[in-house]
């Protein structure tokens, strides 16, 4: 605003990214999690919130326990943040979007979760209006058949170094650990077992080392996702395998009764049919990189 003697006061702007950054803390509940749905580190998003933060004037965030909440300058805030961000990303993608025509059909198994997968399917529609993707959520095992046998033109899926085939794009690769609630006692028994279902892709190598070892166990939980396996995990209703990005302080690394063989390392990678690849297909491919692949910004 411009005085009578020509000053002008300084103008408050909110940077879009920061205020990205603050939806998404406040929408998984705290800084890890946000950074790995943003593809930031936790110190990027941290300096981000401290910079909206400095901006406004007022803390914008309070830790109520293991989560962060948002004040009141901050949940006055909310609304006008998520109309600004779709406003933005709307015009952004309209401003970039293609005359690609064609179907893909996309599967992926439970470790990248759906709404991942629906906001990167979202971001893809918007830059091809003209293309059509069919998901479908599926097992490992079932996607390696599907690809293999054109049942489908892509599939989003985990497997250990020695099933790598060539063609196949990482996205990344991840120790996996036995996993525990921190409030649950050690197990001197029967291990309660908590995994993806029949179909899980972990079984085969979990029940061996458990085998090898004459470790006991009975499997009382069963779920598709590893967020879902993950809550189980939280719960307190037993141990699980999972990749180390999802330790933190409730899920803690389980230490068995007896020394066990060493858990393999896994990639999630991309594996599409062999051969050329159609446009829409690549177009799919490039935006799933862009938006899963975990990146390692400062800033």
């Amino acid at each position: 605003m411009c005085h009578s003697d020509g000053e002008y006061d300084e103008v408050m702007q909110l940077d879009i990214e920061s205020l990205r950054a603050l939806l998404a803390v406040i929408d998984y509940g705290g800084m890890t999690k946000a950074a790995e749905h943003l593809h930031l580190g936790q110190s990027a998003v941290s300096r981000k919130i401290q910079r909206l933060e400095e901006r406004v004037g007022n803390p914008l965030l309070i830790r109520d326990g293991h989560t962060l909440r948002p004040t009141r300058e901050g949940r006055s805030l909310l609304a006008d943040a998520r109309a600004m961000i779709e406003l933005h990303d709307r015009s952004v993608a309209r401003l970039q979007s293609s005359d690609l025509t064609g179907t893909v059909r996309l599967s992926s198994n439970g470790e990248v979760n759906t709404c991942q997968i629906a906001s990167l399917l979202g971001t893809f529609k918007c830059r091809h209006p003209g293309a059509c993707v069919e998901f479908t959520l599926d097992h490992t095992g079932d996607l390696t058949n599907w690809v293999d046998d054109g049942v489908i033109d892509l599939a989003i899926f985990q497997v250990t170094e020695d099933k790598l085939q060539p063609g196949d794009i990482e996205l990344w690769t991840e120790q996996l650990y036995w996993v525990t609630s921190g409030d649950l006692p050690p197990h001197d028994g029967t291990i309660p077992l908590i995994d993806f279902g029949v179909h899980c892709y972990y079984n085969k190598f979990v029940h061996k080392i458990l085998g090898d070892a004459d470790v006991p166990f009975r499997t009382v939980f069963s779920a598709s996702s590893s967020l879902d396996v993950g809550a189980a995990v939280e719960a307190g209703i037993g141990v699980a395998v999972l990749g180390a990005r999802y330790i933190n302080d409730s899920i803690v690394e389980w230490r068995p009764p007896v020394e066990l063989d060493p858990l393999p390392k896994v990639t999630q990678i991309i594996r599409s049919v062999p051969g050329e690849r159609p446009d829409a297909v690549a177009a799919l491919i490039e935006t799933i990189q862009t938006e899963l692949t975990p990146k390692r910004v400062n800033a």
